[in-house]
């Protein structure tokens, strides 16, 4: 069944290593990584293993955020971490290289490699150019707000969006990596019941913003191409 795959003699005497790839055209985040993938398994080729590519999902949370489809985001995290783990025993690969470059399978590819404890390397798909006049995704969202302000008009909201996004690589953004916490009706009641003063001062020291902030990480706009 290998050599239906490409081995010949020699590689049957090699490491494996298993190239996780999660190349997609859903989103600018991923559409890249095939190419990446290829050049990672020419490096494992030229030091001496044998690569073995292979593909899993990823999903996009800018374009499913605000639908029911938000709902599959932190699932798809645990799936993409099951599917490389799951190729990686399976095939008794000897090491692994996986590239991501989305919010939630750069997790699920770390969350695999802690799991099979075996050599392996995370490579970051790198991110996306600024656009015109330094916008970045977080210029659609701004502009977006503003309209809902009334402040700009449809066509100046069409422009920002239009010229954001100019080609592959992560959006520079900060976005959560774990789910908010839903707060239940009882707590949210006894929010509303606390008299003002001292909601305030139940308030001291960090801001909710500041706290969630801990929890979210940042991909900084490159000026240049995206990284690998």
């Amino acid at each position: 069944m290998l050599r239906a795959v490409g081995f010949g003699d020699a590689d049957f005497t090699k490491p494996q290593i298993g190239i996780a790839s999660t190349w997609s055209n859903l989103t600018p985040c991923n559409m890249h990584i095939a190419e990446l993938a290829r050049d990672a398994g020419a490096g494992a080729d030229a030091a001496g293993g044998k690569s073995v590519p292979f593909n899993t999902i990823t999903v996009s949370d800018g374009i499913s955020m605000g639908s029911p489809g938000m709902r599959y985001s932190l699932v798809s995290r645990e799936v993409i971490a099951d599917s490389i783990e799951t190729v990686v025993g399976a095939e008794g690969f000897d090491g692994v290289v996986a590239i991501g470059g989305c919010d939630k399978n750069m997790p699920g590819c770390a969350m695999a490699i802690a799991r099979l404890n075996r050599p392996a390397v995370f490579v970051y798909g790198g991110t996306i150019r600024l656009g015109a006049q330094r916008r970045d995704i977080v210029s659609v969202f701004e502009a977006v707000g503003a309209r809902a302000a009334g402040t700009i008009t449809d066509a100046e909201v069409a422009e920002v969006e239009r010229t954001a996004i100019p080609g592959a690589g992560s959006c520079g953004a900060c976005t959560p990596s774990i789910p908010w916490p839903r707060r239940s009706r009882r707590s949210a009641s006894a929010s509303r019941a606390v008299p003002p003063r001292k909601r305030s001062a139940k308030r001291s020291g960090p801001t909710a913003g500041a706290r969630a902030r801990r929890s979210w990480h940042c991909f900084a706009p490159a000026s240049g191409p995206p990284i690998s």
